[in-house]
């Protein structure tokens, strides 16, 4: 028998510099770092200085301009900033896809979970920013993944989904599998045992201490405004269906006809 935390070894980064043309300036430089089964890391830093470049490399989906990645577990599953969401599939149809890809993995748990059953007639290019992010939550997740990937998860998802997203990473930690999430919001701040990463001026460092979030008291309070929608009748459950799985919550509904 073997825990399987043991199914993987620990990922290097050594000395990886990335650029994307050759006289341009490099944009992650000489990072050496190690990501050890069951990590679970927060990468932070400022907008413009690396970020979404360094997960793409740890994710395999660029190769380093000189240094070297090793042991990535097989299976990485990778949710992007911004999902690609002008695809002609309605949700059923690209998870469907999807599963083929990572063969036969099953998709259904996991959007059940993330309470997607009003998205799945959907089409993709008619997705919010948060409905389009829970898709390819689902897909990143759905093959169990040894390496998760995450970019800015929290951004635009309603207020259930955000507070399943910390239980989800600690559970595929526990199997053995890493996660780094690039994470301004600080949603997997409460998580023991967090490793966090900043990359400052191309540079990737680790801090033992815990970056603050910004101070409530300093930073205004979001606006609201009151829309009013028209909608007939008969598709009034959906609206509000769709509303409420987005994180609106449906006040005061004013019926005319």
């Amino acid at each position: 028998m073997r825990p399987d935390i043991y199914r993987y070894s620990t990922m290097r980064l050594t000395n990886v510099s990335f650029r994307y043309r050759r006289r341009d300036p490099f944009v992650i430089e000489d990072a050496d770092a190690h990501l050890a089964p069951g990590d679970v890391i927060e990468l932070t830093g400022v907008n413009g200085a690396g970020k979404s470049t360094l997960l793409r490399l740890l994710a395999g989906l660029s190769s380093p301009t000189t240094g070297t990645i090793d042991d990535r577990p097989a299976i990485v599953g990778f949710a992007p900033d911004r999902f690609p969401a002008d695809q002609p599939f309605t949700v059923t149809a690209y998870l469907r896809h999807m599963s083929r890809v990572r063969g036969q993995a099953r998709w259904e748990p996991w959007a059940e979970r993330l309470n997607m059953g009003h998205l799945l007639n959907t089409p993709l290019s008619d997705l919010s920013k948060g409905s389009a992010h829970k898709v390819g939550l689902v897909q990143a997740l759905m093959a169990d993944p040894g390496l998760l990937i995450l970019d800015e998860p929290f951004a635009g998802l309603d207020t259930d989904t955000r507070a399943t997203l910390p239980s989800i990473a600690t559970e595929v930690a526990a199997k053995g599998g890493i996660v780094i999430a690039s994470d301004h919001q600080g949603g997997l701040r409460d998580l023991s045992g967090l490793r966090h990463w900043t990359v400052l001026d191309g540079h990737l460092k680790e801090s033992t201490t815990r970056p603050a979030l910004r101070n409530p008291a300093e930073t205004p309070a979001p606006q609201t405004v009151t829309v009013a929608v028209t909608v007939p009748a008969d598709e009034l459950p959906d609206f509000l269906a769709r509303m409420r799985g987005e994180g609106y919550p449906a006040a005061e509904i004013e019926e005319t006809g």
